[in-house]
């Protein structure tokens, strides 16, 4: 392996030592030891892993790259590409795993013995998971092939690294984890498909034994089957077929098939009858194939409009299926309305394939800014009369879930209950119980007019007025005791301050080098499974940690105490939240800044007070293109005792539950105003 051959970019050199990027540029500028460029460009240079490593440690700023940090590294500057990089360790693992005697072996050669030994080791594996071995000794592989022992020789040191990461980690997680980190770390290049619609479409589609996903990505909702005995999995691009045999291989799935093609155009599972389809497949395709495949037998229901090519991968799912088996395809809102698709649409109807749509919040999967659908379908019995209706599903419309929650913040456990709730009498009956705004079983000759227009809240009825009159005598009430609450905290006139009184300011991060408060940034070490998070958008709407971070660094998350201030450092606002009991405990958000005073200094409502002042907040900003940024240590104070803190603590406090009381009644005045126009709407409440 060359010298450099592990490279890092300033970001990665700032994540290993746990500072700032600008942190890093000072250390270029101030020290003349720090290690030279060795590529990149002039804007945005790489550096020698090993040098920075051996620096950082000389500089008493690293006392050990973590393993996982190191491997990682070495994958995402491996000379034939990450991707090719995460192939070789995904094989080495399934070798570990599966042959471990053997791979010990071959661990104990050194240089060329060992690349030349390991292309039979891993051959072996990948045929006896992948393929099967003709005479000769050849593997045939649909999706993963056996790398030679030239291919393999930039590679030997990552896998020794992979190897003694799976020993840490297991197999499994060791490969998850740099699969993870390769996607975060290109996210333009991938549509990938989130968790929770990927486990809401497996639950639809019930216990099977065979599944298809013919555009299976990085495998994500094959990897949600984890009981179905037979997985097939097909992608155009080459790469991500490989990816998702060794991912599914490695989470210990006993029948594997991969293919790498366009499964429209070479289709390499035209003989499968499977239990079940489950498909992501790729939006708004206008090169799908429609010249060619005009005559193709897959259109039962007719042949798909060149702009209609998720259309054509629903047929393909109808076709990929044995008799009575369900396919769930995550779909574009606008296929279930747009006017070049409606015969097909009528047909699926009218056969009894299409037997449910559910509509999902936004936010919920790529493309993230609209509300996509899941279509469930089910392929014809030919001695069975068709479903004479179609469920539809709204999850807009159920409580706890936020039209413009964002991805971060949707509820998907009581949203695939509540889906459930309604798919499985449906599936069972054929028809299911009516809730206004949320779900109903709609008799197909409603639906087949001019348009088919198949979209859920438009064949839904209106949710009733929360509870009807006497919900809204509630949320007036409510209101009431809110706005006599607030008219009760309003601020009396403050007196005027002693002629010529000057206080003697100081700085945020003064009192910080003095020990007076400590200074923690968020955003990084937890991920799905930790604690909830404080986010920025909850800070600001001073809501509940609501939401969720990325798999992040080894290191622990900054968790939040009670009397902490924190303060979101974006946008230039004057914002500052004083962490109670209920918030305590939440993982510190991206874009937040956290203030820890030491109790006998620093009075924490004091300290929020102050920081939201607007000359304050302006002088403490810097600005850019599009937005501007607070530096916190900036911030001052002025310099008063304890007691006297206390007494501008108090009335800081004050004016907080004054704003709370505030947001509190624009949020039921909302509510009443709404509830009103629904009632009087929907005939639950009379004008007079």
């Amino acid at each position: 392996m060359p010298e450099h051959a592990a490279e890092v970019t300033a970001a990665a050199i700032a994540r290993l030592a746990g500072v700032g990027r600008a942190a890093v540029s000072n250390w270029r500028r101030r020290h003349a030891d720090f290690p030279k460029p060795v590529g990149g460009t002039e804007t945005s240079p790489s550096f020698a892993l090993r040098e920075v490593e051996q620096w950082l440690r000389i500089q008493g700023k690293l006392a050990e790259v973590p393993l996982r940090e190191r491997v990682w590294q070495q994958l995402s500057t491996h000379p034939a590409g990450a991707v090719t990089a995460l192939v070789h360790a995904g094989c080495a693992l399934l070798a570990v795993r599966d042959h471990p005697a053997k791979w010990r072996e071959l661990a104990a050669l050194r240089g060329a013995g060992l690349a030349e030994g390991l292309p039979g080791l891993l051959g072996e594996v990948v045929g006896e998971r992948f393929g099967e071995a003709d005479p000769a000794g050849a593997v045939h592989s649909r999706s993963v092939n056996t790398p030679d022992a030239a291919e393999l020789a930039p590679s030997l040191p990552l896998l020794r690294g992979v190897v003694e990461l799976a020993a840490e980690a297991g197999a499994r997680e060791a490969f998850e984890f740099l699969l993870g980190r390769h996607l975060d770390a290109n996210p333009r290049q991938y549509t990938l498909t989130p968790q929770g619609p990927a486990e809401l479409m497996a639950a639809l589609a019930g216990p099977v034994s065979s599944v298809l996903d013919p555009a299976c990505g990085t495998g994500t909702l094959l990897c949600a089957l984890p009981d179905a005995v037979a997985l097939h999995g097909q992608d155009a691009d080459p790469d991500l077929a490989a990816l998702t045999g060794l991912r599914l291989a490695l989470a210990g799935s006993a029948a594997i098939r991969t293919a790498a093609a366009d499964s429209l155009r070479a289709d390499a599972f035209g003989a499968l009858a499977a239990d079940a389809v489950l498909c992501h497949p790729p939006f708004n395709e206008r090169a799908w194939g429609h010249d060619e495949l005009a005559y193709d037998p897959r259109w039962e229901y007719g042949l798909p409009a060149r702009a209609e090519s998720e259309l054509a991968w629903v047929q393909h799912a109808l076709a990929r299926l044995r008799e009575g088996g369900t396919a769930v395809l995550l779909m574009p809102p606008a296929a279930a309305s747009r006017r070049s698709g409606r015969r097909i649409r009528a047909d699926l109807l009218r056969r009894g394939a299409l037997r449910a749509v559910v509509a999902l919040p936004a936010g919920a999967a790529p493309p993230y800014g609209i509300p996509l659908h899941l279509w469930v379908l089910r392929r014809p019995d030919g001695a069975a009369r068709p479903a004479p209706e179609l469920l539809l599903v709204d999850t807009a419309g159920i409580e706890g879930v936020a039209v413009d929650g964002g991805r971060d913040r949707l509820p998907w456990p009581a949203l695939q209950s509540a889906v459930l709730d309604a798919w499985t009498p449906f599936d069972r009956d054929g028809t299911a119980v009516e809730q206004p705004g949320v779900s109903r079983s709609v008799p197909v000759i409603e639906l087949l007019d001019d348009d088919v227009d198949l979209a859920p809240a438009r064949h839904l009825p209106p949710p009733a007025a929360e509870g009807g009159t006497a919900a809204l005598d509630g949320v007036r009430e409510r209101l009431d005791a809110t706005l006599r609450l607030a008219a009760e905290l309003t601020p009396p006139a403050a007196p005027a301050p002693a002629q010529g009184a000057r206080w003697s300011p100081t700085t945020v991060g003064e009192l910080a080098r003095a020990g007076a408060l400590v200074l923690r940034a968020g955003g990084t070490g937890t991920g799905p499974d930790g604690p909830a998070v404080l986010t920025e958008h909850d800070v600001l709407a001073g809501t509940a940690p609501s939401g969720t971070l990325p798999e992040g660094p080894a290191e622990d998350p900054v968790l939040t105490r009670p009397g902490d201030v924190v303060v979101p450092v974006l946008g230039g606002g004057t914002v500052a939240r004083v962490v109670d009991e209920a918030s305590a405990g939440a993982a510190l958000g991206r874009n937040l800044q956290l203030l820890r005073p030491e109790p006998a200094a620093l009075d924490p409502w004091f300290l929020a007070g102050f920081l939201r002042g607007t000359a304050n907040n302006r002088q403490a900003s810097s600005y850019a293109t599009t937005a501007s940024r607070l530096d916190v240590r900036r911030l001052h104070l002025p310099r008063l005792p304890l007691a006297e803190q206390r007494r501008y603590g108090e009335r800081f406090r004050a004016l907080a539950a004054f704003e709370d009381a505030l947001r509190l009644a624009g949020r039921l005045g909302e509510q009443l105003v709404q509830g009103l126009h629904d009632g009087l709407t929907d005939g639950s409440v009379e004008p007079g």
